[in-house]
């Protein structure tokens, strides 16, 4: 792979501290380095620190390697932003199809339980998912990848969800594992099965069959690593959701929880009884629930893509599990219905406008403490030595940039484990 040279970022925003996910003021300690440089040596970070810094280490490279220019490349970033790519902890990447009706629907005025009762919503998406075949769903969501990719987002997590049978189970999580073989983008795989109760089975029926057929052949084909759980009113109740995460505990599954997002049903408290590792949605969580993800150290994911493009107004409480002491994660939701971007800077703006977050919360919890969320935080989500050289460069002087221009990301390049990809 070679030895590459970033030199003359603006801003090198480099996120290194602790290595843990970031709270409290932690949260706006970005690791800031004017005028910055990166050197890279086959897809790893080797140093990091001023340009000047960084052009003396290549003097004496140049010199190991004269024999062979090619091995060693240089790159003028002309005073850009510098910043670890984007880590995505929660999308739906993979299905067929699209939610143009529902999205209709709602500028109408109707809610997402009225659509789905009326046979639409997740149901939809089940439809042209379960028709469509594996290469199809591959090169759909292969495309879906490049979006990704230019929004400055180098590792994402993809959940299944939308077969419901298990043979639809497993060919969604077959074409997260090509992908993730296959593109630049790393993608780390969950298993959704509890994403809704087909029409044709009762809900305890499901329950069973998600329990005793679909999670021991993901486990067995070792498909996904964490489970995730829709544990909300007229989804899956608490007790059902209890059942199926604490069988995929049993296989080694790390667990994750789309709860609290439509009402206060008592998912945030469920994941922290059961050490989940996230929390995800959260919108109408309270006092309570955020004491209890605290207490059991889970982490919460926040969705405002999905609060904006559903129309509602109530946000998830992300000042109030800052000061909690909570390390806050923000991810895109990406998905056909209730938030169809895979923009994190368009995420970033919603943090700062509408949940009130700082621009350099909003970038700590979309990196390192996203990259902590998926396991990962020891060798993504931050600019350091020895951590993989994913990198988004932005065509702004200064970070706050990334959120203040909102609707079109102001991505300039993208480097994936040392390669530019975009």
């Amino acid at each position: 792979m070679g030895t590459l040279a970033l030199l003359h970022a603006s801003q090198l925003v480099t996120l290194a501290g602790a290595k843990r996910p970031r709270i409290g003021k932690e949260l706006s300690e970005l690791g800031v380095i004017r005028d910055g440089g990166v050197l890279i040596r086959d897809g790893k970070i080797e140093l990091v620190a001023s340009s000047d810094e960084v052009e003396r280490n290549l003097t004496a490279l140049s010199s190991q390697v004269s024999g062979a220019p090619n091995q060693l490349e240089v790159v003028d970033l002309g005073g850009r932003v510098v910043a670890p790519g984007f880590v995505d902890a929660h999308t739906h990447l993979v299905f067929g199809g699209n939610r143009l009706d529902d999205f209709e629907r709602r500028a109408r005025g109707e809610t997402y339980e009225q659509i789905a009762k009326a046979g639409r919503g997740i149901w939809s998406t089940v439809q042209k998912t379960r028709a469509a075949t594996e290469q199809e769903l591959f090169e759909l969501a292969k495309k879906r990848v490049a979006w990704f990719l230019k929004c400055g987002t180098t590792t994402i997590e993809a959940k299944s969800g939308y077969g419901l049978t298990l043979e639809d189970e497993l060919k969604i999580l077959r074409v997260i594992r090509r992908l993730n073989d296959e593109t630049p983008l790393e993608i780390v795989p969950t298993f959704l099965g509890a994403h809704a109760v087909p029409r044709d089975l009762s809900p305890d029926k499901y329950v069973d069959l998600v329990i005793n057929e679909m999670l021991p052949r993901v486990a067995k084909e070792k498909l996904a690593e964490f489970c995730d759980v829709f544990c909300e009113r007229n989804y899956f109740d608490v007790e059902q959701s209890r059942k199926i995460l604490t069988a995929a505990k049993m296989l080694r599954l790390k667990l994750r929880g789309h709860v609290d997002q439509l009402s206060n049903f008592g998912g945030a408290k469920l994941m922290a009884d059961l050490g989940a590792m996230t929390a995800d949605h959260l919108e109408r969580t309270d006092e309570q629930g955020i004491a209890a993800l605290k207490s059991a150290k889970v982490q919460p994911v926040l969705l405002p893509g999905s609060v904006y493009a559903l129309g509602l107004k109530e946000y998830p409480r992300a000042r109030e599990m800052i000061e909690a002491g909570l390390p806050v994660v923000l991810a895109t939701d990406f998905n056909p219905g209730s938030s169809p971007t895979p923009s994190m800077p368009m995420i970033l703006s919603l943090a700062c406008t509408q949940m009130k977050m700082s621009p350099a919360e909003a970038i700590s919890a979309a990196t390192i403490n996203a990259a902590y969320s998926l396991g990962r935080g020891d060798r993504i989500g931050s600019l350091e030595v020895g951590k993989s050289a994913n990198i988004a460069v932005f065509d702004c002087e200064d970070y706050r940039e990334i959120a203040y221009w909102f609707g079109l990301p102001r991505t300039h390049s993208v480097y994936s484990v040392g390669e530019r990809v975009l």
